[in-house]
């Protein structure tokens, strides 16, 4: 038996609360960028700074498809207030980090938690909402995107500015804790029965494991260790092995942890490749972008956040246009290619970032990126869950949203390693082995340290940093090109509408539609 539908104004109650929940996640990794440049001249740790960022990114990528799968169990609901809590406690533990190697611990236990908050968002969401009507919803989910990197960055940049970095983490429990309330006060949302249903921890394990040796060996290789050293050498025998008894796990339990039967679906497997390489891009330009704002364009921590507005706006308007249009028109296929076509088009502009760049330039740059990560944000998690049915939402959801994150984990790793390359090869030639020691094993160079350099020590890092900006963009033009022939093979199939939960005393009924946002 079904209820009736949701009022319109409850409804978006409930959203109210779940863009909280989303809101906490980006918001913390927004702030988190732009005080980077002062935690690493507090903790040290140049060569590992990247780690903050993929601990956080990778351990959410790998609890995602546990959180999507749990969802579709045990209820949505609970499993997203459990993520806000385990969040809420990494938030707490990173405030106290004594030194890089506990923040980049505790990073992980946010980002454990961090995995059930998109996905669990999105996937109440997409139960609550047909897809036909899903656009001008995602639209606004969206949007927060550029509210938490407006916010983040500048929240951020003052806390570093007028506080101490620490309050980057703290900040988040208070709005943690009104999440938690409104969510709990406003969500009701069938209960289901987990029955007989057994979790796929050997699956779980496996990804973990597989997905965690991937990145090391993409972080240490031609770094840390040789390309042909043991240890990569392991990591990438490692990383075969671990993926390889995954695949053959998730085919021979009964509730797998990601279906590999949904790969079978041409859009569904598009969909998570779009998504990953939109995080390769996303995560690399609000990583690194703020270390060329602050070190080489002199802009203080709060500047910087601020420098990265207009790619917000780019991702604001229009990501609100493509779901509009979306909506009143049932077509999305464009929206992929235009988004992907775009943002290549502004990683090869950053690539001309040098020394004498002005900030009104590098921002027409970043609105470029911004813009094509506006077109493909909500449209890919549409895809996903417009090719699977109900009873898959949570993990169609999960599954785009790992694919972002594991771009980002990958991104950052990959980046990040040819970044403080760049930085160290540059102190090196300038100034041997003197240089080096500066910047390699964990130097402790914060803007304002930099500023107090000899003008040749200075005169060689700013050089290094440019570099290292260069290279990154570079390669991630590389990337996204890749990403853009891949959209042109996207179909497009007609949007479809099913059954959806409306209260907390419904039950699922897929055989018989009822709209959902009533008037």
């Amino acid at each position: 038996m079904t209820t009736a539908p949701l009022t319109k104004r409850k409804q978006y109650t409930v959203f109210a609360g779940l863009m909280i929940g989303i809101l906490l996640a980006m918001l913390d990794n927004m702030i988190v960028g732009t005080a980077m440049p002062t935690i690493v001249g507090d903790l040290g740790g140049l060569n590992h700074f990247a780690w903050v960022v993929t601990a956080y990114t990778l351990a959410s990528a790998v609890s995602t498809p546990i959180w999507g799968k749990l969802s579709d169990l045990y209820g949505r609901k609970g499993m997203f207030m459990a993520s806000i809590v385990l969040f809420l406690i990494g938030s707490a533990l990173a405030g106290t980090s004594g030194s890089m190697t506990e923040l980049i611990a505790y990073r992980a236990v946010q980002g454990l938690g961090a995995g059930g908050l998109m996905v669990g968002a999105m996937a109440i969401m997409a139960e609550m909402v047909p897809p036909r009507e899903r656009g001008k919803i995602q639209g606004m989910f969206a949007a927060v995107m550029p509210v938490a990197m407006v916010g983040g960055p500048f929240l951020g940049g003052f806390i570093t500015d007028y506080l101490d970095w620490r309050w980057a983490f703290y900040v988040n429990l208070p709005l943690g804790i009104l999440a938690l309330f409104v969510v709990g006060a406003t969500l009701n949302l069938p209960k289901r029965t987990a029955g007989k249903a057994v979790i796929d921890y050997w699956g779980a394990g496996l990804l973990t494991l597989g997905i965690g040796s991937l990145v090391l060996f993409a972080t240490w290789g031609g770094t840390e260790y040789a390309w042909g050293s043991w240890q990569i050498v392991g990591l990438g025998v490692l990383t075969v092995v671990a993926l390889a008894a995954f695949v053959w796990v998730e085919n021979r339990v009964a509730e797998p942890i990601l279906p590999l039967g949904l790969f079978k679906i041409r859009n569904f497997t598009l969909a998570s490749v779009l998504a990953f390489m939109s995080g390769f891009a996303m995560f690399g330009a609000v990583s690194f972008l703020p270390q060329y704002q602050q070190i080489v364009q002199g802009a203080s921590a709060t500047n910087s956040g601020l420098l990265l507005l207009p790619m917000m706006a780019g991702v604001l308007v229009f990501s609100t246009v493509a779901g509009q249009l979306t909506s009143r028109t049932g077509h999305y296929r464009s929206f992929p290619i235009i988004g992907m076509g775009v943002m290549a088009v502004g990683t090869l502009l950053l690539t001309q970032l040098d020394l004498t760049t002005s900030s009104f330039t590098s921002s027409m740059y970043i609105v470029v990126i911004g813009a094509g990560l506006g077109f493909l944000m909500g449209t890919t998690n549409l895809i996903a869950q417009n090719s699977v049915e109900m009873r898959d939402l949570g993990v169609a959801t999960s599954t785009a949203t790992f694919a972002r994150s594991i771009g980002g984990s990958l991104g950052v790793a990959v980046l990040g390693s040819i970044f403080s390359s760049r930085v160290n090869d540059s102190m090196t030639s300038a100034l041997g082995s003197a240089g080096a020691q500066l910047t390699s094993g964990g130097g402790q160079l914060s803007p304002k340290m930099i500023e107090g350099l000899p003008a040749p020590v200075r005169d060689a890092y700013l050089g290094g940093t440019v570099s290292g900006i260069q290279s990154i963009f570079l390669w991630a033009t590389v990337f996204i090109a890749i990403g853009f022939v891949v959209s042109w093979f996207v179909k497009s199939e007609p949007l479809r509408d099913f059954t959806v939960a409306s209260s907390s005393d419904a039950q699922e009924s897929p055989a018989k539609p009822v709209p959902v946002l009533a008037d």
